[in-house]
């Protein structure tokens, strides 16, 4: 497993994190969410446990209270994709905290023009997106390591590779850099007039993705921290959630 996004990432805000301190940590079973004592919060997408016990993640109950930097690094650790997700979870809590890049609330797909004449990728099965492509009627390819999502219309990571190097639009999802995939999607991009990094779980933050072939970076930035964490506790995802957050964009 290469983490090289992730590092990135995290070198990008380890000077942001300096003085912030984290103040809750909710692990859901859709999303992980993660509060700094500033008031800001960021989401990230919580993979599937397979801990042979109770406990899913031995760091519970030591995780209020420690500086930000350390559950920042978390993200790279390379044994453990729940950790992955609360320093996901804690780098969207930073970027929140920044003053925002120029972004916009134009829905992403609309903003990449895409035509018939199109090839499109998409890795992470997006419904609503789905739906969006069929109308246009360009050639769409899913790949999708969980079969129960687009049973019957996905293809598999093997069957995928020759989809991505020649696509020319791809759409990757950001939970990539919590299953530790996204280097690996990155490198088997041929040449897409755009890329897009998509997903609550995205980080908006465009020096990580410098030199990449991702063209756009759509995720998330949480609104109302309080009922964010009261959804992902309670179980929820992204479309009880999505009152609570603003959907937002980057063009790199």
């Amino acid at each position: 497993m290469t983490l090289n996004i992730q590092k990135r990432l995290v070198a990008c805000l380890i000077p942001q994190a300096e003085g912030h301190v984290v103040a809750d940590v909710r692990i859901g079973l859709g999303y992980t969410a993660v509060r700094l004592e500033c008031g800001h919060a960021g989401v990230a997408w919580t993979p599937k446990s397979d801990a042979p016990c109770c406990t899913h993640f031995q760091a519970a109950g030591t995780l209020a209270g420690r500086p930000a930097v350390e559950l920042l690094a978390f993200l790279v650790d390379e044994n453990s994709g729940l950790a992955r997700a609360v320093g996901l979870a804690t780098a969207n809590a930073l970027l929140s905290s920044l003053p925002h890049p120029p972004t916009s609330r134009e829905e992403v797909i609309s903003s990449l023009n895409i035509t018939p004449d199109d090839s499109v990728a998409m890795v992470g099965y997006f419904g609503p997106v789905v739906t969006q492509l069929r109308k246009i009627g360009c050639r769409l390819d899913i790949i999708e390591l969980n079969p129960h999502h687009g049973a019957g219309e996905t293809l598999t990571p093997e069957q995928g590779r020759e989809v991505l190097a020649g696509c020319s639009v791809a759409i990757l999802t950001g939970t990539s850099l919590i299953n530790g995939t996204c280097d690996e999607l990155l490198a088997g991009l041929g040449s897409p007039r755009a890329a897009v990094l998509l997903g609550p779980s995205t980080p908006l933050c465009g020096e990580a993705f410098s030199g990449t072939k991702i063209t756009h970076l759509a995720g998330s930035r949480v609104r109302e921290a309080d009922a964010v964490l009261r959804v992902v506790s309670e179980g929820g995802g992204t479309m009880l959630m999505k009152k609570y957050v603003d959907f937002e964009n980057v063009a790199l």
